[in-house]
């Protein structure tokens, strides 16, 4: 071997040795430790775990400066749609309706920029305290010194005794709470409509109003077909509307659903076909409007 090709080999040899004590270094001795860092460079699973956090924070607060200024760290291009995605995410993967509500909430009222459900809070009873009225009768106490003959001893004290008159007490009974019915209006089934629109095939919508006509949200729906079942909640597309879900259909099937939150029942709901002027055919799809 030549001079120069082992001027070549301790060279590499070097390269490799230094190499490997840099990793040794790097990884082991003095690794690289995060501190202060931006939530944006989070991995997808924490970013998930960061919403949550904040929603449930939100609600709680109820602050929506402080919860959008949070949620502008994860650097979201739309942090509504974030918010929504993730709640149906949930929904999907079978966790609570309670879990994933402050997420659609949250997104809702960043839609209208504004807290839409604010708490208020709940005054306790009040309760009379019992009074108790008290008499008392207070007689002098009359004595007797009676000397004994043929003795010096000190006198003996005879004590008039007055008797202890009881006490009286008045108590005023406690109110009783008078139990709040809930709204348990059903919905029902106000309006079909079929939609043909190529960018919503096989789209089945539903809006859900109460009886002043405004959307509501977190009605559960459930949706049954020959091969299988789905339910999902409104208000989880508040750019569509509060009380706004959809479900995509399958053509040549036919579906039943029903209002779990107030009662209606919707069988034999499928698909339409729709033609366009140049005759060419595509599935339609359909719009279901509810009603309290």
């Amino acid at each position: 071997m030549s001079k120069r090709n082992i001027s070549t080999l301790y060279i590499v040899l070097a390269l490799l040795f230094g190499f490997g004590i840099g990793l040794v270094y790097s990884w082991f001795i003095s690794p690289v430790t995060y501190v202060d860092a931006n939530p944006a460079i989070l991995q997808a699973d924490f970013k998930n775990q960061y919403r949550i956090v904040i929603a449930f924070s939100y609600q709680a607060t109820q602050d929506l400066e402080r919860a959008k200024a949070r949620l502008s760290l994860l650097g979201d291009a739309d942090p509504i749609g974030a918010l929504s995605a993730q709640a149906q995410q949930m929904l999907a993967a079978g966790e609570p309706f309670e879990k994933a509500q402050p997420l659609a909430q949250l997104a809702k009222d960043l839609q209208l920029g504004y807290v839409s459900n604010p708490v208020t809070a709940t005054p306790f009873p009040t309760f009379n305290t019992p009074t108790v009225e008290a008499t008392v009768e207070e007689t002098a106490t009359n004595f007797t010194v009676t000397p004994e003959a043929g003795f010096t001893s000190e006198p003996t004290l005879f004590f008039e005794q007055t008797p202890l008159i009881p006490i009286q007490e008045t108590i005023t009974p406690r109110p009783t709470f008078t139990a709040v019915v809930s709204n348990s209006n059903p919905f029902n089934l106000v309006g079909q409509e079929t939609v043909c629109d190529p960018s919503k095939q096989a789209l089945m919508q539903l809006i859900f109003l109460d009886s002043r006509d405004n959307e509501v949200v977190g009605v559960e729906i459930v949706v049954t077909w020959n091969a299988g079942e789905s339910n999902f909640f409104t208000g989880f597309k508040p750019e569509l509307g509060n009380g706004y879900a959809d479900f995509v259909m399958q053509a040549d099937t036919v579906y039943n659903i029903q209002v779990v939150t107030g009662g209606a029942f919707v069988p034999n709901i499928s698909a339409p076909t729709c033609t366009e002027p140049n005759g060419f055919e595509y599935v339609g799809g359909v719009l279901l409007t509810f009603q309290r």
